[in-house]
């Protein structure tokens, strides 16, 4: 079948038979002598064929008008702006920082992909950077989070995430630090895999020592793609798989995430970061405004980012408020334009998706319980306001849920409703990509898996029967699961 075609038939589909509650359409496969209808497109008719190569993550979505493609193409423009330190000569471009991790969004989000911790060579951490918190230090505390009224209580110092940068006349906060240890593995049939297991510090401290209790937690940047799908996922969708108690006795006890909208003065389902942390595509953009680019955007008015109350200086320092730009350095229009791009950045067709070795492997991801967590499957309501993401069928393979992932994985720092030891899962889609577009192939939130099966070996708590069951394959089997990874 043409792709033409292909795409025409999954517009009647949408348009016409795809109901949102029919439940037998996202049920998993149990059929693997061939891929499932629509299975080519995992971000159904928002899904591009164009030519796999580095920009392959950053295409609008397939199925966008013209007239709205302009807006994506601004957004874009706005996403790779470069910010300058106030006063400037133009200011529309300016209040950078004053303490910051990159100077625009496509500087930490390379080519739309996956960030990557810094090499030995290289000690550039652009794309990574450290969360900050400290345990509740009072019953004010404890009630704000009691209340989801914050996600984490800040460094006092610090603040919640720590800035490697500043403009000129200004101390960065610190440096991160990263040391690894190897950890051996034996698989069953004798292949020993050994994985790196990373520590965390932080040096050079601009502002004075750190409080005692702090938490440290490394984030790599996510990929990009397919957000504004994750968003128009309906949130009983997600609510309906949880199970916090595990009650059905299955090992996986998935929970939601909730937290504080800022947008919409409620409690939220979390469903961005890598905790769950943000509500909206909107609102993590910009967050990510205020916190790695030190730029003010509605939702955080501050000119000085996040400068913490005892920074004083930055606190004091010129900014790029202006009252023909709502009294912000990034007005509500070019937010709206970020988020916009942002959540049409469409999911790549997938390769080789009915090869004999990949769906030899799918076979093996299902049986091995993988999907317990990375769910195939949605179909999105009908959303008028967003005509791209509107009742489409979708393969993210994720929950959107958080779960234990052992003591392996775990970070130690709770944000919300998550625990030190529990993480969203990640969407599988697009990932084996991440070599062409990025040129790396680092995983997890840290980076610290150097490949796909050292992703797969650090799976602990509620993923370790899935990763026993990995363990005890032929080599022959773990080809084939990773072909099918690898064709996501």
């Amino acid at each position: 079948m043409k792709i033409s075609t292909i795409l025409i038939t999954i517009s009647l589909l949408t348009s016409l038979s795809i109901c949102h509650a029919d439940n037998s359409i996202t049920q998993p496969s149990t059929d693997f002598t061939q891929a499932e209808q629509y299975e080519r497109l995992p971000g159904g008719s928002t899904s591009h064929t164009k030519h796999i190569n580095k920009d392959a993550f950053s295409h609008a979505s397939a199925n966008m008008s013209f007239e709205r493609e302009m807006d994506f193409k601004i957004g874009n423009g706005f996403f790779k702006r470069l910010w300058v330190s106030a006063p400037a000569s133009t200011q529309a471009a300016d209040g950078l920082g004053p303490l910051y991790n990159a100077r625009s969004c496509q500087r930490c989000h390379i080519k739309d992909g996956r960030g990557h911790p810094p090499s030995e060579t290289d000690n550039n951490a652009i794309s990574m950077f450290l969360r900050l918190s400290i345990p509740p230090q009072n019953d004010e505390q404890r009630e704000l989070l009691k209340q989801h009224r914050v996600n984490v209580i800040p460094e006092p110092t610090y603040g919640t995430q720590l800035q490697d940068i500043a403009i000129q006349g200004h101390n960065a906060e610190g440096r991160m630090q990263i040391e690894y240890k190897e950890i051996a593995v034996k698989l069953a049939d004798g292949e020993v895999v050994k994985l790196r297991q990373p520590s965390y510090s932080v040096t050079d401290l601009g502002y004075g020592p750190l409080h005692p209790e702090t938490m440290l937690s490394p984030r790599v940047t996510p990929q990009m793609i397919g957000l504004g799908l994750l968003d128009a996922i309906a949130a009983n969708d997600i609510l309906a798989q949880a199970d916090p108690d595990d009650k059905n006795g299955d090992g996986i006890s998935g929970k939601a995430n909730q937290v504080w909208s800022a947008e919409h003065n409620k409690v939220m389902l979390g469903r961005f970061g890598w905790k769950a942390g943000s509500p909206s595509v909107n609102e993590q953009s910009q967050a990510a405004f205020a916190g790695d680019i030190g730029i003010s955007v509605p939702l955080h008015a501050n000119g000085a980012g996040e400068c913490t109350a005892l920074q004083t200086k930055c606190q004091q320092a010129a900014n790029g408020n202006s009252p023909q730009y709502e009294n912000l350095e990034a007005h509500s229009m070019v937010s709206q334009l970020v988020t916009f791009y942002s959540s049409n950045l469409s999911v790549p067709a997938r390769r080789k998706h009915n090869s004999a070795d990949v769906l030899a492997g799918k076979k093996l991801f299902y049986d091995s319980g993988c999907i317990g967590c990375h769910r195939p499957k949605y179909i999105t309501p009908i959303l008028a306001d967003k005509p791209e993401q509107s009742n489409q069928l979708i393969w993210p393979y994720s929950d959107m849920l958080l779960h234990d992932m052992g003591d392996g994985l775990a970070d130690n720092r709770p944000e919300a409703k998550a625990t030190g030891s529990e993480w969203r899962t990640a969407p599988l889609w697009g990932i084996g990509l991440t070599p062409v577009v990025n040129g790396h192939s680092f995983y997890l939130h840290d980076g610290r898996a150097r490949n796909l099966l050292e992703a797969i070996l650090w799976h602990g708590g509620e993923a370790k029967h899935s990763r026993d069951a990995v363990v005890k394959m032929t080599k022959q089997q773990r080809e084939y699961l990773l072909s099918f990874i690898q064709s996501l």
